[in-house]
Formats: C-alpha cells, sequence, structure tokens
C-alpha cells in the first residue's frame, strides 16, 4: 500500500544505503540522513510544549541541517514553519510569532537576525553550538508526537509577499506526496537521480518541486545557495539531473558567459514557473536540457502545466476548475479576442481573476489568517489574485497580479502582456511593467528593464523596436523607461514591483528615459 503521509514514506527509507545529500565533498546515506534527524526530532520533542501548537521555526539557508529539520518534523509528527531569511527586524518576529513558533533552529550565519527581537518567549536553539551538539547526542530514542493524517498540516509555508505582508499557508503532507509522485511519473525520476536544491528551502517550490520529488523516489539531494555563476559547476559537481526554480534564475544562468561545453552536463530537467517563452527556449538550447514551466501559487490551489502545443506565451490550459471570473459579476469572462496582428482588442470583457470552480483545491487555508483565507475563498471558489485571459481554445494567458492593472487614457491594459513583448528584445534579461500615476487622471506605463551584460540600448534602438511589434498597441508604449542594473526581488526571485511603483519614474540608481507625451521618442531624463 502506497504510503500517505511524508511521515509513513521517510520510514521506509530508514534503511535504505542510497545516497540522500551530497554537499560540498560529503555525502549521507538515507539511512545516515534520517538517523541524524530522528535524533533531531527526539531533543526537540523533548523541549515543547504538548499542550500548544507543537510548531518548529527553521531560519537557515539551504544546508544539510535544513534538510534534517525538514526530514525531523515529518519523522516526530510535528509541523515545520519555513522562516524568511531574508526578512529583517520586526517583521521577521512577526512572522515567527505568527506561525506560533514554540522554537526556532538558526545556525551562525542567521543566529544574529534574532538579536533583539521581540519573540515573545520563542527558543532559539543555535546548530553551531556545543549546547546543541550536546542535546544530539543525549537524544533518546524518537517517540512521535503523533501518527499524522495525510491532509495533517507539514509545515507552514509563508507566501512570497510580492501583493502584501507573507501569510503562512498550511501545506499538507498529502499536497507534497501528491506533488511529489505526479513529477517523479512525469520526468522518471529514479533513486539514481540527484535533484539540485538551490531554490529557498524555506519556500513551497523547493518544498513540492523539489524535496518532495528526492523524497517521493528516494533520489539525492544536493542543497546549494543560488548562484547563477556557480550553476554549471555545481551541476557537474554533484551529478545533478534535476532541478527546480520559481521567478527569474533561467534568465540570470543564461546573463553569464556562454562556454562551448555548456551542453556538457548531466541535467535532463529543469521544472519551475514564470520563465519566460525565450529564457525557456534558450536554456534548453544552452545546456540541452527540457524545461517544463507551469503555474502555480504556494496555496497549490490553481495549477496549470504546458503541454504539447501549447502556443507562445500561454501558460497552458489548466487542471479541471480552472477558470477565468469577473470579481465584480462573478461571472466568467469571455473568451480573449485578438486582431490581426495578435494584439488583445477585448481586454475589459476577457481579463479576470484566475479561479478554481471546484473549490480550494489542494489549499487548506492559512495559519492565524482567517480573514485571508475567506478573501481567497469567496463564492465557493478559489480566488487566486492572478489576473489572466483565455483563448477561444482554452488557452490560457497570464495578465499580472490583480495589483497589475493599468488605466490609460480611459482603457484597461494588463502588465503582463507588455512585459512578453518587451523581453523579446535581445539586449534586455530582466524587464517589469508596472503603473505610475499619470499627471492628470489614470495611470501611465512605465517598464524597469535590465539588459544582458555588455549589451547596449538606446532611446532610438528602443523606439525601433517598439514600432516593429505588429501586436504591441500604441497605447502600450512605456511612458518612462528605467535602465536598471537589477530589480528588487523576493527570496524567490519575483520582482517587487511595488516596491518599484512606489519610487515613482525615477532612475533609481540606473538611468531613465521619457517618451514625449503624444509621440514615439524617447530622451533621456
Amino acid at each position: 500500500m502506497p504510503s500517505e503521509t511524508i511521515q509513513q514514506l521517510l520510514r521506509e527509507r530508514l534503511t535504505s544505503d542510497t545516497t540522500a545529500v551530497k554537499y560540498g565533498d560529503d555525502s549521507w546515506t538515507w539511512r545516515e540522513h534520517l538517523c541524524d534527524a530522528s535524533a533531531r526530532a527526539a531533543a526537540l520533542l523533548s523541549l515543547l510544549d504538548p499542550d500548544r501548537p507543537v510548531h518548529v521555526g527553521v531560519l537557515m539557508g539551504n544546508t544539510p541541517e535544513f534538510l534534517n529539520q525538514m526530514a525531523a518534523a515529518a519523522l516526530g509528527g510535528y509541523v515545520l514553519c519555513g522562516i524568511n531569511s531574508t526578512r529583517r527586524g520586526d517583521a521577521l518576529a512577526a512572522d515567527i510569532r505568527r506561525a506560533d513558533c514554540q522554537i526556532v533552529v538558526t545556525d551562525g550565519e542567521h543566529r544574529s537576525l534574532l538579536d533583539g527581537l521581540d519573540l515573545d518567549g520563542v527558543r532559539v536553539a543555535d546548530t553551531s553550538t556545543d549546547d546543541w551538539a550536546r542535546m544530539i547526542e543525549t537524544a533518546g530514542e524518537l517517540t512521535p508526537l503523533r501518527e499524522v493524517d495525510p491532509m495533517d498540516t507539514y509545515m507552514l509555508i509563508f507566501t512570497s509577499g510580492t501583493s502584501g505582508n507573507p501569510k503562512p499557508v498550511r501545506v499538507s503532507h498529502f499536497m507534497v506526496l501528491m506533488s511529489g509522485q505526479a513529477l517523479v511519473e512525469k520526468f522518471e525520476v529514479t533513486e539514481d537521480d540527484t535533484c539540485y536544491l538551490s531554490m529557498p528551502l524555506f519556500h513551497s517550490n523547493a518544498l513540492v518541486a523539489g524535496w518532495g520529488v528526492a523524497v517521493a523516489r528516494g533520489a539525492a539531494m544536493a542543497p546549494a545557495k543560488f548562484s547563477a555563476s556557480n550553476f554549471i559547476d555545481d551541476i557537474r559537481r554533484y551529478d545533478a539531473t534535476y532541478m527546480n526554480y520559481v521567478g527569474k534564475p533561467l534568465a540570470y544562468i543564461l546573463a553569464t558567459p556562454e562556454h562551448p561545453d555548456d551542453a556538457r552536463t548531466p541535467l535532463r530537467i529543469a521544472f519551475g514557473n514564470e520563465a519566460s517563452d525565450r529564457d525557456i527556449e534558450a536554456f534548453q538550447r544552452r545546456f540541452d536540457c527540457t524545461v517544463w514551466d507551469g503555474f502555480g501559487s504556494t496555496e497549490n490551489a490553481v495549477i496549470i502545466t504546458r503541454e504539447e502545443g501549447t502556443p507562445k506565451g500561454s501558460l497552458g490550459k489548466g487542471f479541471p476548475g480552472v477558470a477565468i471570473y469577473n470579481a465584480e459579476s462573478v461571472t466568467e469572462c469571455l473568451p480573449a479576442r485578438f486582431d490581426a496582428d495578435g494584439a488583445l482588442i477585448n481586454a475589459e470583457e476577457a481579463i479576470g481573476e484566475l479561479v478554481n470552480t471546484d473549490g480550494q483545491g489542494f489549499f487548506t487555508g492559512y495559519y492565524n489568517a482567517e480573514d485571508a483565507t475567506a478573501e481567497r475563498m469567496r463564492h465557493g471558489m478559489y480566488w487566486s489574485g492572478d489576473l489572466a485571459y483565455r483563448d477561444a481554445d482554452g488557452w490560457i494567458y497570464l495578465a499580472g497580479r490583480s495589483g497589475d492593472w493599468l488605466r490609460v487614457d480611459g482603457e484597461n491594459m494588463a502588465a503582463a502582456p507588455i512585459e512578453r513583448i518587451l523581453i523579446r528584445l535581445p539586449d534586455v534579461n530582466l524587464v517589469a511593467v508596472y503603473a505610475v500615476p499619470d499627471e492628470n487622471v489614470g495611470d501611465q506605463i512605465m517598464a524597469a528593464v535590465v539588459l544582458n551584460d555588455g549589451a547596449a540600448l538606446t532611446p532610438a534602438s528602443f523606439e525601433s523596436f517598439l514600432a516593429a511589434q505588429p501586436d504591441l498597441s500604441p497605447k502600450a508604449w512605456p511612458r518612462f523607461v528605467r535602465i536598471a542594473r537589477d530589480l528588487p526581488t523576493t527570496a524567490t526571485h519575483k520582482v517587487l514591483k511595488r516596491e518599484l511603483a512606489a519610487q515613482g519614474p525615477t532612475p533609481g540608481g540606473g538611468e531613465l528615459w521619457v517618451r514625449e507625451p503624444r509621440g514615439t521618442r524617447y530622451s533621456r531624463a
């Protein structure tokens, strides 16, 4: 009978002598890794109050110790809380308190982040200390807190915070197992594979698309800090065959100098979301692997994945129940219509919010955020907060977050379709389109772009490029363009547009171009 919880699955690997973890020049078998994890679970449970939520936070980077903590929580039957290591000060303390952590496990690198914070009695365990070593050495045999059920919470994962304060999502044992097993079958992962885990382990992408895959099949894991410049060396060093990603990592890697032997790696599969069509094609060519990009949020209630025949720019057709609704009328949006050049001509009636009409899907709610859970679950459907449109054949195209509407000269427009056009420009590595206030009423469009290394873009060449795009509406030409060295991002490599918008039409340490109000010419501000 197949395992129904991560707890059950890991118990099956307790006697396995295949490789579980690779890190630097060291490696551990599953037997060794899970022995270490069991000792940690036993030690931590001896400190926890069973009459309170048995929640253990982990604040550290992608290391074998983080993997130990993930396995310990599963074997011990308690809830692990992924703490975003890029949060600081009061915001970090608020996350820890909201997750009801009794203990936060950290290390020497991250311990100082907690100094001076009001943690309301939360105990801090530093894995770099002698006290920690003694506690693990003297831990007795593990007696789990409980035998977990499939829908019990395994981990609290905070949302990325691109559109507001992060909220802790309840991620069940079932969701991790279901996602991991589906990807194992899709990509034919075996115990001889190695999963390269460079996305933050405190985030859902690493959990369900990385760690969950390795655990489901007993493959090896290579935890690492993401580095575009070290990527190819890491893949070869660990003999990595599978990787997960979220946000813009493919773009960052592609911005590094290309070498003639880049295709000679063991990498077979890169699975993730939010990569552009251009980056997907370039990554596949350069590294001779398959890139499979899909759509899914931390909540995992709306799932869309590309399939054979997916048109460029589309996410795919979506799992059963995925639809696009007008949030005000609570009716399904009309199919998108396009002109002869492929430009969307009925944005106001076609663009709506991605929903799951069947209900919450795999979303089991936010923790300590009942109002936010209720906001997601309206009218018996799950509302994602993501804008999209669907063509007559059912292919879905992302239009941005709900805050990505732009009101330009009385017309509603969306940011993502403009971004998909601007990224065609070979000089551009990253692009973000967002609204800044019009001097009279409504919005003006602003684009922040990061160029490829060595690229040189001029206002005149940018004008020529825009003029050559037949599917770009004249109203969609950015009024302001920032040529930036980089863009503000979350820990999961998602651009923080709200930070860019708050800065307004300014250079922001880069260069600002301004288009004449009713014309097409750009000039440096």
